[in-house]
């Protein structure tokens, strides 16, 4: 036994000294590491356990030197899945790695850092590079149309005109329209960067993710990310190009020449020119007025990008242009943009730039008389021709002597002289970012945004018939030109740590100050000499200029804390100085609270469907200062004009009322989420419901003019609006097989309500010919439609003495005209028997879109929609209201003649009272439209011998079809584009005043990578 004893002891000796042998023997290994696209430089090769390691070089390649030949080598590379790969005494390994889709999905951008999705507790919408390029658009802020829940936007068809965008319904009477932050940067706007810059956009959208922006949350902020070069990348070279045509369709149905002589026969009202023997050659003309407005435009886009990296530094170069021509003629955008990104690194230190250049050029639609475009080609006599060599200009208008009217040529107001709306735009920032042992990162960071502007406008003189009209004797010059500077300063120190395992906790301290400055120079004279000159001279010169700054100081703190990812809680306290406030009243607090359970990382949730389970809520105020400078202060007017002993006379008034007492406009809200995920997010799902209510509203309540001041408002602190809605993302991925193909649908719901306006009965909106079609008034929507109820039209006198019984002997209304509900039963009409007759604002937006691949080829639709709102068409006045002999709709040719010829079409040329603000213009304004439809192929990287890592062709198509009850042009009322356009853009909400319409388009388009 002792034998045997003994023999096995020297056997397991020598196994003992045969494996410290092997664990000491040392070898070189190297090898090659690649993704699906080839060498993948930058990889992080490290010996587990150890801090030795290397990166692979710009082919790929890596050599680890002397290392224990039964080392574990991991490979990790971000994006990438981490691979383990044990040596066992090789000495090469050649690694492909895989892509983490998961990963990529993981990190989103928050208000001044990154945060993993799973740990986020407040309400975010993303949207990535692919959904923004997917839709050949003019400007970034197009593209987010209906790609997020609570988000509403509304385009405008004319070029460079930007959407109006608003979060989560109207919560403010004022400006609503978000902040928006580029690379850290707050921006004016983001109309003029490049959609193929953008990396990614986040909507942040409740307390928990807005507050820390203090003063500027209240409205909802868009956090966009633009692209930039990766540390490990290989140089790579990106084009793309698209080119197409954009043109409306869509046209109102006006009398032609024998209809509208037939028109103004009947009524009595034929004009001289159709009578008069000198002008028979007029009445053989048939114009239609619309299709020479419109036109074919054509579009083009072409883009070049350079990135790549090291392990020390990466950038990332771009350079584009787009030219769009609009469907409207003479009206078009073009832009130049250029961008650099790059960051580079010195150990713990790292420095970057951003910079964003953009050079813009508009043609816009110009406005004559207070009318648009369409509203001339509407109301103008078809008998007249477009142009007239006799006349000074060459054009043909109407005489208000000989035609009885008074629009004017569309064609000459768009096409004689020139206007333009030049700017040059820069946006970047410099930034120093140092971490401390491993912990602590402070940062410190300078933002620029700038505009210079210089805005045109050149009108020759002209004399569109024999008598004056429409003309002007002399040439008309006018110029405009400013500079907005914008300059923020931002520090910050983070701390972030985790302890005993699963506690995980970051800090951010920071301070911030932003600086804007406005200037501007408006000068304008004529030239009753020459139509060649363009320049401003003193001939009955006018000339202003005015300044103003704007200055914001904060100081934020931010806690995040989660126990093993599954109990989140988050925490931010920001104060907030405002310029716009008297010095009592500039300082504002907002705080945030919010808190997460994401039960799909509990052990009773192991092994489920659900890989992601996670409810949250959060609580917060954000402020908002959105009003003119210096309304706290009283002020002058400098050049007013009095007339003294009949002559005018130059001097100083009273501007406005200033009010020492403003402070801080403050919204409250509230929000809970759920966000779901199931199969490994096969199947995703995110809900929302939020409860906002503003208070001390920033509103310019009228004042008696008597009181003398030549702008009769005072900026007051009352009232309070509620705002309340829900909303749902529901997506679907299948990524097996030759064809794959994903779907998301998304949709919100919002509703506002007037709490209190402090005393005030109601504040009036929106004016059209002479009257207030919207308001504001407590237990109402904010400007909802406000007017008479009608009940069709009046057949015989005794229905109007039915009505009319406080005064059955007026001789005013007679039959034929329009009748009006007596609300208040008192027999009579009048201001007292307004009520609400619509709502702007959607009750319901959603957007669905649809991606697929099959082997090489790819096809993308998009769809969206508004569910709800009404809209004031102001077009229905012009083509129905017959007050003057203009041309009209073809529908008064079924007008009232007679009891029973009509219930719906007014008399002609009848009362007065006919074309008050009344639900006649109110329609329903819903539509749905298919947005995009893209299809396109991609080039096997063999067929052209691997010179592109990508080609691809496609053939896209925008606005094609829209399902919609209303009857204009477009049922999506954008903003307006008039240089005499509304104030601010809440007092148009759905007004159509023959606004531009969205044309449809279509494009071929390429991209290529090298």
């Amino acid at each position: 036994m002792g034998k045997y004893l003994l023999k096995f002891n020297f056997l397991m000796l020598l196994f003992f000294c045969q494996l410290s042998l092997a664990q000491d023997n040392k070898v070189t290994v190297s090898g090659t590491v690649e993704d699906s696209a080839g060498p993948l430089p930058g990889v992080n090769v490290i010996v587990k356990g150890t801090s030795t390691g290397v990166t692979t070089d710009f082919d790929g390649r890596y050599v680890l030197e002397d290392i224990p030949a039964r080392s574990t080598l991991v490979f990790s590379y971000l994006s990438f899945k981490t691979q383990e790969i044990p040596l066992n005494s090789r000495t090469e390994i050649n690694v492909t790695m895989e892509s983490d889709t998961q990963s990529l999905e993981d990190v989103v951008v928050v208000g001044y850092g990154t945060q993993n999705r799973s740990e986020v507790t407040g309400a975010i919408s993303s949207i990535d590079s692919e959904e923004i390029a997917s839709v050949p658009v003019a400007t970034a802020d197009q593209a987010l149309q209906g790609r997020a829940p609570g988000v509403n936007v509304v385009n405008s068809g004319a070029p460079g005109n930007s959407p109006v965008v608003s979060i989560r319904g109207l919560g403010t009477p004022n400006n609503n329209s978000p902040l928006y932050v580029i690379d850290g940067i707050i921006a004016s706007g983001m109309g003029d960067l490049n959609p193929n810059d953008i990396e990614n956009i986040q909507v942040l959208k409740d307390a928990a993710t807005t507050a820390v922006y203090g003063s500027k949350g209240s409205n909802g902020v868009v956090l966009i990310t633009t692209k930039k070069g990766k540390g490990t990348q290989k140089a790579s070279l990106n084009f793309d190009a698209y080119s197409g045509v954009n043109f409306v369709s869509s046209r109102y149905n006006v009398l032609n020449t024998q209809q509208y002589i037939q028109y103004l026969d009947e009524i009595d009202a034929t004009p001289t020119r159709v009578s008069d023997p000198q002008y028979a050659d007029f009445i053989n003309n048939d114009t239609d007025w619309q299709d020479e407005i419109f036109r074919g435009g054509l579009m083009q886009s072409y883009n070049l990008a350079l990135s790549g990296g090291n392990e020390n530094s990466n950038y990332r170069f771009s350079g584009g242009y787009l030219e769009q021509e609009g469907a409207i003629i003479e009206t078009g955008y073009e832009r130049f943009n250029f961008r650099a990104n790059s960051n580079f690194h010195f150990g713990n230190l790292t420095i970057g730039e951003t910079l964003g250049v953009s050079f813009d050029e508009q043609n816009p639609e110009r406005d004559s008389g207070g009318r648009s475009i369409i509203e001339h080609a509407i109301k103008i006599s078809p008998y007249l021709p477009v142009y007239n060599a006799d006349n000074l200009g060459g054009f043909q208008g109407p005489s208000s002597s000989i035609d009885g009217q008074d629009a004017e040529n569309p064609v000459r107001v768009q096409t004689l002289g020139n206007a333009s709306n030049r700017s040059v735009n820069i946006i970047g920032s410099l930034f120093a970012e140092y971490v401390f042992f491993d912990k602590i990162t402070f940062k410190s960071q300078v933002g620029l945004d700038y505009s210079n502007f210089k805005n045109t406008n050149f009108i020759p003189s002209y004399r569109d018939d024999e008598t004056s009209t429409n003309s002007t004797p002399y040439a008309q010059i006018t110029k405009n030109t400013g500079i907005y500077q914008s300059l923020t300063y931002t520090n910050s120190l983070t701390y972030k740590d985790s302890f005993l395992e699963n506690h995980n906790i970051e800090f951010l301290l920071l301070s911030e100050q932003q600086t804007i400055k406005n200037e501007s120079i408006n000068a304008s004279s004529r030239n009753e000499i020459s139509d060649e000159v363009e320049q401003l001279s003193l001939e009955g010169a006018n000339l202003g200029s005015s300044s103003s700054e704007y200055v914001r100081i904060g100081y934020l703190g931010r806690l995040n804390y989660n126990y093993d990812k599954k109990y989140l809680f988050a925490f931010s306290l920001r104060r907030d100085a405002s310029s716009r406030f008297g010095q009592s009243n500039r300082w504002g607090w907002f705080t945030s609270v919010s808190a997460g359970w994401n039960l799909g990382r509990e052990r009773f949730m192991d092994g489920s469907i659900f890989n992601n389970l996670k409810l949250r809520g959060s609580w917060g105020t954000t402020g908002n200062d959105n009003i003119g400078d210096y309304r706290y202060s009283s002020t002058l007017l400098t050049n007013f004009i009095y007339p003294i002993g009949g002559n005018p006379v130059q001097g100083t008034t009273a501007n406005g009322l200033g009010n020492a007492d403003l402070k801080w406009e403050e919204t409250e809200m509230r929000n809970i989420g759920l966000d779901v995920g199931i199969n490994n997010n096969q199947f995703t799902l995110s809900l929302e419901y939020y409860n906002n209510k503003s208070d001390d509203l920033l509103i310019d309540r009228p004042l008696a003019y008597s009181l003398g001041y030549n702008d009769p408002v005072i900026t007051e602190n009352v009232g309070s609006v509620k705002t309340h809605g829900l909303e749902a993302n529901l997506g679907y991925n299948d990524y097996d097989g030759d064809f794959t193909w994903s779907a998301n649908l998304n949709f919100g719901t919002s509703k506002n309500e007037v709490i209190s306006l402090g005393g005030v009965p109601s504040i009036p909106g929106a004016n059209f010919e002479g009257e207030f079609v919207s308001r504001i008034s407590v237990g109402e929507p904010l400007f909802y439609f406000y007017g008479y109820k009608t009940n069709g039209i009046y057949q015989t006198q005794e229905e109007i003495e039915e009505v009319l019984t406080a005064n059955p002997d007026q001789t005013a209304v007679k039959p034929g005209d329009v009748r009006y509900v007596d609300i208040n039963n008192d027999g009579q009409i009048n201001s007292d028997d307004k009520v609400k007759i619509g709502n702007p604002y959607p009750d319901f937006t959603f957007g669905f879109n649809f991606n697929a691949n099959y082997k090489n080829f790819d096809l993308n639709l998009f769809v969206n929609g508004s569910i709800g709102n009404d809209v004031f068409n102001t077009n229905i006045y012009d083509l129905e209201g017959m007050t003057r002999p203009f041309n009209a709709g073809t529908q008064v040719l079924n007008r009232w003649t007679g009891p029973g010829t009509s219930n719906s079409i007014p008399r002609a040329l009848g009362a007065t009272q006919n074309t008050n603000a009344s639900d006649r213009y109110v329609e329903d304004g819903s539509y749905t439209r298919l947005r995009n439809l893209v299809i396109g192929y991609s080039f096997p990287s063999e067929f052209f011998n691997d010179t592109f890592s990508k080609f691809r062709v496609y053939l896209s198509g925008q606005n094609l079809l829209t399902l919609t009850d209303y009857s204009g042009l477009d049922p999506e009322i954008g903003r307006i584009s008039l240089n005499n356009g509304a104030a601010r853009d809440n007092f148009e909400l759905g007004i159509d005043r023959g606004n531009y319409p969205q044309p449809k388009s279509v494009q071929i388009g390429l991209q290529v990578a090298f």
